[in-house]
């Protein structure tokens, strides 16, 4: 139970290292997975459910600036490739908070942010769990 809710907790604050951690910990692969999965499309949940003062207060602490500049990553991605290409480079970059708190501010829905980093985030679950089942695998 422990190996899974480290991957829960870590999911919702650092995908990359949530996955490996909870199998270390001892969970099934698969657990470890689901539930890195759900941590993360919680940290985005939780963004979009709590309203304007928490989003307030994550964009001065994490300084996210909505404006455009087309010299950032971010920016490049957001112009090729919009919400969904932004989900998808969140679990690797800005993270599913900052991932609701720009999306929103540029005017996205939330069911349709929500779904995005659900979605987006799946590539990187079955890549870190492949990865962490040949690490496994060599450890053993």
């Amino acid at each position: 139970m422990g190996g899974v809710l480290t991957s829960l907790s870590l999911g919702f604050f650092y995908f990359v290292g949530a996955i490996p951690a909870g199998v270390a910990a001892h969970a099934p692969l698969w657990a470890a997975a689901l539930a890195a999965w759900i941590g993360y499309c919680a940290g985005g949940l939780v963004v979009l459910l709590a309203g304007a003062p928490l989003r307030a207060w994550l964009t001065r602490k994490l300084k996210i600036n909505a404006t455009p500049d087309p010299k950032k990553f971010f920016w490049r991605v957001w112009h090729r490739f919009g919400l969904w290409g932004l989900a998808l480079i969140a679990p690797i970059s800005v993270g599913p908070q900052a991932t609701a708190i720009l999306s929103l501010a540029l005017g996205e829905p939330p069911k349709k942010i929500l779904l995005a980093i659900a979605v987006g985030i799946l590539p990187w679950v079955l890549l870190s769990g492949y990865l962490t089942s040949l690490g496994s695998h060599l450890v053993k």
